[in-house]
């Protein structure tokens, strides 16, 4: 099967879930942290010049038609540099009623976004979502099939109709697939698990893991989901993934445990337990080592 007939068949899969709108708007020079979700996060830029500033990565520069999806439990920012105005009230674009943050700073120059809470899915698994790890970016102007479905989004959001929700969905689902697509074309390595996803032995083990990172998985068992022997799969899988199971397991497991600690208010040592570790200190090891803060600390940044 050509490359572009497994990216069809599996960008056709996709399913997307979309929570609330809400309107950030920043007035002159000044910085509206958005901490971090356990979902992702898609901005799209009304007005304004700016950036998406991140914690551990280079920030990303904003401008009118940018869109931006970025990865659960990553701590951002968005900055407005100021400046000329954009033509648009502070904190109601376009009329839109919708929820509505508002930051204050010196000079003049608004700069307004909208954002959502996403998830990501295929084959009715919703942890698809775990395996982006970088943010995607997407001038909508430089693309016509993107630039039409914001424009008609807007449309949507706009002028409420019957199956308002339903056309929101697939609207959404046009613009992340666009912003897929071309970083596929791009040949990205951050999306070339996408691909991989076609092979339908290491697809039974991923769901598995997706599924239920906290399992009891080994080598052996993940090896006989995919229906293969374990040197077999895991040639396989290093392959296609770019790592070996076990320590993707690992990955996916301190990605779930982020949005666990984003989300409840459980023990740690629950949490621990949760996505797969026999033990708090080792979850405790783990985790700081994956993202810099203990468990305790990254809990209690989301209370900020």
């Amino acid at each position: 099967m050509e490359d572009h007939d497994l990216h069809d068949r599996i960008l056709g899969e996709l399913d997307i879930r979309a929570e609330p709108f809400a309107v950030c708007a920043l007035q002159g020079t000044c910085t509206m942290g958005l901490g971090r979700n356990p979902g992702a996060t898609l901005h799209y830029v009304l007005g304004g010049q700016g950036q998406l500033s991140f914690q551990s990565r280079e920030p990303l520069p904003l401008s009118p038609g940018r869109l931006v999806l970025v990865p659960a439990c990553v701590t951002h920012s968005l900055c407005n540099a100021g400046g000329g105005q954009t033509g648009l009230p502070a904190c109601k674009p376009a009329g839109l009623n919708l929820q509505e943050h508002l930051e204050k700073g010196e000079g003049s120059g608004n700069m307004v976004v909208l954002c959502s809470n996403l998830s990501l899915g295929l084959r009715n698994t919703h942890g698809l979502i775990d395996l982006l790890r970088a943010p995607l970016s997407l001038d909508v102007t430089t693309s016509a099939t993107a630039e039409r479905a914001v424009q008609a989004l807007m449309t949507e959001m706009t002028h409420p109709r019957v199956g308002r929700r339903a056309m929101i969905r697939v609207l959404l689902l046009q613009c992340v697939t666009e912003m897929l697509r071309v970083r596929i074309e791009a040949h990205d390595p951050a999306v070339m698990w996408i691909a991989a996803l076609a092979d339908p032995g290491l697809w039974l083990a991923l769901r598995a893991m997706l599924d239920s990172p906290g399992a009891a998985h080994s080598l052996e068992s993940l090896a006989a989901a995919a229906g293969m022997s374990r040197s077999r799969f895991a040639e396989r899988f290093q392959k296609a993934y770019g790592t070996a199971p076990m320590a993707f397991l690992r990955q996916l497991r301190l990605a779930r445990a982020a949005q666990l600690l984003s989300e409840r208010r459980e023990p740690i040592k629950r949490i621990a337990q949760l996505v797969g570790f026999d033990s708090r200190s080792a979850f405790t090891r783990a985790f700081t080592a994956s993202r810099g803060q203990s468990p305790r600390a990254f809990r209690d940044g989301c209370d900020t």
